[in-house]
């Protein structure tokens, strides 16, 4: 692979300057603007509680972030290193979240955990070879869903969790039930982007941003605000 090799996805880039994207490249700040909020609530918790933060409640909140600089790292050099860079991040929150998410009951064996960290890390590299697979091929390939389609298995992910918090009557329901239209919104925004390029040269693809920014805020607020 040439990771050097120029990726041009979205309708906002013209040419491969670094700031050709930027709309898509500043909106990154969501993130890491849901992280300080994240970083926020932990402290506000702390001094109510005495709760202190776990190493789980930081390293969600750093992917978070992380996510912000590898996608405002893609939209500004654009191309096969920083794509990867734009990626990794992504689905390492969505396993690991998952993974905390299921395993947060003290009452689960270690036996579970186990296994339910060994079928998350299975399934999120699995994607990630078939994500690399179909950005080997053409860049210029015509995708009627833009790539959108790679998120498919996160909003099934969403869509299981708010079903089974709204019929627990989990406390943190409403976090899950509104993360999960956001996404569903988000990811429109995604795929309708490149078919806008005509009318709309700036495209979606920032709205992508700043809402799956506002999605993970919603569900690391979640994930802290937790019962314990």
């Amino acid at each position: 692979m040439d990771w050097g090799a120029p990726v041009d996805i979205y309708c906002e880039r013209i040419s491969t300057a670094f700031w050709s994207e930027p709309f898509n490249a500043l909106s990154n700040i969501s993130f890491v603007l849901a992280a300080l909020v994240t970083l926020y609530t932990l402290r506000q918790l702390q001094r109510q509680t005495g709760r202190k933060p776990t190493s789980m409640d930081i390293a969600l909140t750093l992917l978070c972030a992380g996510i912000g600089v590898g996608s405002f790292l893609f939209h500004t050099f654009a191309n096969r290193w920083s794509e990867w860079a734009d990626t990794l991040p992504i689905w390492s929150f969505v396993g690991l979240y998952l993974f905390a998410t299921l395993t947060q009951d003290p009452a689960k064996s270690k036996r579970f955990k186990a296994i339910t960290g060994t079928l998350i890390a299975a399934s999120v590299a699995g994607i990630l070879l078939l994500s690399a697979n179909g950005e080997a091929s053409d860049t210029n390939a015509i995708d009627p869903l833009n790539g959108s389609g790679q998120y498919a298995p996160a909003l099934l992910a969403l869509i299981v969790v708010a079903g089974l918090t709204w019929r627990k009557k989990h406390p943190q329901r409403g976090y899950f039930i509104a993360a999960t239209i956001t996404f569903a919104l988000s990811l429109t925004l995604r795929t309708v982007d490149i078919s806008l390029c005509p009318s709309w040269p700036i495209g979606t693809h920032f709205l992508w941003h700043l809402s799956n920014g506002v999605m993970l805020g919603l569900l690391l607020q979640a994930y802290v605000r937790r019962p314990h």
